[in-house]
C-alpha cells in the first residue's frame, strides 16, 4: 500500500517518489533515508535506539551503529538544507539514541459513508411513520414488527437456523482439516522473498581466471587494487564498498552494483594473451556501466590502476577530492615494479600470521633498499614489524630501534594525515596495554581512512576495556568492509585470541550456515 503524504516541520515528504519539498526546495533522497524519516515520523518526540532503527528501517539487512549513525547524519543534512539552519530536527539523546524534535502533521482520515442498509432501514421506517398524522404509530403495527413474519411457521424457522449452523461447523472443520493438511506436507515451501538492492552499495568480486595459466601472479596485484577502490570509495564518497576478493560464499546480495574482476585469454596481436577484465555492473537491470580490459605488463602496473581509478570516478559520478589524489602521489610510486613488489608484500600483511609477516618484512626491506623514496614502504615495514613484535617480543635494542623509527616516521611531511601512521601507533599503544591512548589513536586512523583493518583494531580495543558488545559492532563492520579469511584470521588471532562464538556470535551463526 502507498505511504500517505505527511508533513514534518516545514518539510512535505512524499514517500512514493522518495522527496521533501517546501516552497522554492525539493529534495530527493535516497529510498533508506526516506524510510529512516517515515519511521521517525511515526514516533515523534520518542527517543529510538540504535538498535530500534536497525530492527525497523533495515529489516533484512545486517548493518552495524556506524551506517546508522551516516544515514542520520545524511539526513540531518538534507532536512537542514534550503536556508533553514535553525531548525533542529532531529536531535542526539546521549546514550540511548536519537528523537525526532519537528511536528509532525499527517492526512485526516476519510468521513465514514452512510451505509445501504442503514439507508434501506431509514427508507423502510418511514412509511410506518406516515402511517398516522402526526407519525404516530398504531401499538398493532409496532406489535406486528416485533413479531416472526406471516405466512412463515416457527417450527421452519427455527430448522433453517439449525441447518445455518450445521452448515457453519461444517465449513469450520474443513478450514481444520485443510490447515492441518498444508502443515504436515512434506511438499518444501515455496520462497518469494525479494532483495531490496542499495543503489550505493558495490561489491567487488575477484572471479578466478581458470582459463589464463599466469592468473595467480597477478592476484596480489588486484587484491592490492581492490583494497584501494574500496578505502577510496568509503573514505571519500557516499557509496558503501563490500571488498569481496577475498571471500567465496555465493550468498544473496543486497548491493545495488558489483565490479567484476577476471583474468580472460584474449588474442593479442598473433598469440593468446591473458587479461585483466573489469566490468561493474548495475545489478537492479543487469546493465554494464564499465567494461575495460587491461593486459598488464611490468611497466604499465600504475598506469592501469590511474586509468581504472579514473573510469570508476566518471560511470559512478564520483570526482575524487584534491586530498585524496594528494594521498594518492604520495603514497604509490611512479615504477610499476615496485608496485607490484608493494601488492605482493602487502598480501603477506593482510593475511597475518606469523610466517607472513616474516616475509613480508624481509619484502618490504628489498623494496626499501631498491627504491629508497617509496615512503609508504617504509610505514608498511613498520606496521609489519611492530604486529611481529605482538607476536614475538623483540630484544630490547630491537624495540629502541622500532620506537625510533617511528619517530622519524611522524616527522615527515605531511604524514600526520596518513591513517597508517595512527595504526602503527595503536598496535604499538595496543602492545604495551595503553588502552584510552590506543582507543584515541585507532579513532583518529578511522577519521583517516575507512578501511577494514582499523575497524579490527577498534575491535581489540573494545575488548580490552571490556565492552564486548561494541567489540562485536567493530568486528562485523570489518567482515561487513572485507568479508572472508584473512579479516576472520584477525579478529580470531592478531595481539590475543578471540571468541568468535561469545564476542561476536552472529558472525559465528553466519559462518556456520555458510559453510
Amino acid at each position: 500500500m502507498q505511504q500517505p503524504v505527511f508533513r514534518v516541520g516545514a518539510w512535505l515528504v512524499t514517500p512514493a517518489i522518495n522527496q521533501i519539498s517546501k516552497p522554492g526546495h525539493t529534495e530527493t533522497l535516497e529510498p533508506r533515508l526516506i524510510d529512516l524519516l517515515t519511521f521517525f515520523a511515526h514516533h515523534p518526540d520518542v527517543v529510538l535506539s540504535r538498535d530500534e532503527l536497525i530492527d525497523n528501517v533495515w529489516k533484512r539487512n545486517i548493518v552495524t551503529s556506524h551506517v546508522v549513525t551516516q544515514s542520520i547524519s545524511e539526513l540531518r543534512k538534507s532536512l537542514k538544507s534550503g536556508g533553514e539552519e535553525g531548525q533542529e530536527y532531529i536531535v542526539t539523546v546521549p546514550k540511548r539514541g536519537y528523537k525526532l524534535s519537528a511536528t509532525v502533521e499527517w492526512p485526516d482520515a476519510q468521513p465514514d459513508t452512510v451505509s445501504e442498509s442503514a439507508g434501506a432501514e431509514e427508507g423502510s421506517a418511514a412509511p410506518v411513520a406516515a402511517a398516522l398524522p402526526g407519525g404516530e404509530v398504531p401499538a398493532a403495527t409496532a406489535v406486528a414488527a416485533k413479531a416472526e413474519p406471516v405466512g412463515i411457521p416457527a417450527r421452519v424457522l427455527r430448522r433453517a437456523r439449525i441447518w445455518v449452523w450445521l452448515l457453519f461447523f461444517a465449513a469450520l472443520a474443513a478450514c481444520v482439516i485443510l490447515i492441518g493438511m498444508a502443515t504436515w506436507s512434506l511438499r518444501p515451501p515455496v520462497t518469494s522473498d525479494k532483495l531490496l538492492l542499495n543503489p550505493r552499495d558495490i561489491d567487488i568480486r575477484l572471479v578466478n581466471g581458470n582459463s589464463c595459466s599466469n592468473w595467480s601472479s597477478q592476484r596480489s596485484y588486484v587484491v592490492g587494487i581492490s583494497e584501494l577502490i574500496s578505502s577510496s570509495l568509503n573514505t571519500w564518497s557516499t557509496f558503501l564498498v563490500h571488498d569481496k576478493t577475498d571471500f567465496n560464499i555465493n550468498n544473496p546480495s543486497t548491493s545495488g552494483k558489483s565490479l567484476n574482476i577476471e583474468f580472460v585469454n584474449q588474442r593479442h596481436y598473433r598469440s593468446q594473451q591473458c587479461f585483466m577484465s573489469v566490468k561493474l555492473v548495475d545489478n537492479a537491470d543487469r546493465s554494464v556501466m564499465l567494461d575495460k580490459r587491461y593486459f598488464i605488463t611490468r611497466d604499465n602496473l600504475v598506469e592501469i590502476q590511474n586509468d581504472l581509478l579514473n573510469n570508476l570516478s566518471v560511470v559512478l559520478q564520483q570526482p575524487w577530492p584534491d586530498v585524496m589524489k594528494e594521498r594518492l602521489r604520495q603514497n604509490v610510486p611512479e615504477q610499476g615494479q615496485a608496485l607490484q613488489s608493494y601488492f605482493i608484500a602487502h598480501q603477506l600483511l593482510i593475511d597475518g600470521d606469523a610466517d607472513s609477516l616474516t616475509k613480508a618484512s624481509k619484502m618490504f626491506s628489498d623494496i626499501i633498499r631498491t627504491y629508497p623514496d617509496f615512503t609508504f614502504a617504509h610505514s608498511e615495514k613498520l606496521l609489519v614489524d611492530i604486529l611481529r613484535h605482538s607476536q614475538q617480543p623483540l630484544s630490547d635494542a630491537a624495540l629502541a630501534d622500532l620506537h625510533q623509527q617511528m619517530n622519524a616516521l611522524g616527522n615527515l611531511p605531511d604524514m600526520d594525515n596518513n591513517s597508517i601512521y595512527y595504526q602503527i601507533r595503536a598496535v604499538d599503544l595496543i602492545v604495551q596495554g595503553k588502552t584510552d591512548d590506543a582507543y584515541a589513536a585507532i579513532n583518529k586512523s578511522i577519521e583517516l581512512e575507512m578501511s577494514w583493518l582499523n575497524y579490527v583494531l577498534l575491535g581489540k580495543v573494545f575488548e580490552m576495556k571490556g565492552e564486548n558488545r561494541l567489540a562485536a559492532d567493530a568486528y562485523i563492520t570489518a567482515f561487513n568492509l572485507r568479508p572472508g579469511n584473512n579479516t576472520l584470521y584477525w579478529i580470531k588471532n592478531s595481539f590475543f585470541q578471540t571468541s568468535i562464538a561469545n564476542v561476536v556470535p552472529w558472525l559465528d551463526n553466519f559462518i556456520s550456515e555458510s559453510e
